[in-house]
């Protein structure tokens, strides 16, 4: 069995695409695997990738690459989190505390 047959579901024939976060220097990320940028500003990424959501907070956030086709997204900028949330639960959080600042 190969690492990406792991990941495989019988609704999904083909193999799950490799979900990689490389973090350099806590200034730059490069994250494969993500299926679409839900939302962005400069304090914060919400990825959806193939292992779920993914929300990076910082000061400064720029996307400096994003390829679409491959899946691989870069961001530049101070990091100083990374969680992986419950798609409702995010969207419901950042909506509200944004909404109350």
């Amino acid at each position: 069995m190969n690492r990406h047959d792991e990941f495989s579901t019988s609704a999904n024939k083909g193999p799950v695409q490799e979900h990689d976060v490389i973090m350099r220097g806590r200034r730059l990320l490069d994250i494969t695997g993500v299926k679409q940028v839900e939302s962005f500003d400069n304090e914060e990424f919400l990825l959806e990738t193939v292992m779920g959501f993914l929300a990076i907070r910082g000061q400064n956030l720029q996307m400096k690459n994003l390829d679409v086709e491959k899946g691989v997204v870069s961001i530049k900028g101070r990091i100083f989190d990374l969680v992986y949330v419950d798609d409702h639960q995010e969207k419901a959080k950042g909506f509200f505390s944004k909404l109350f600042k």
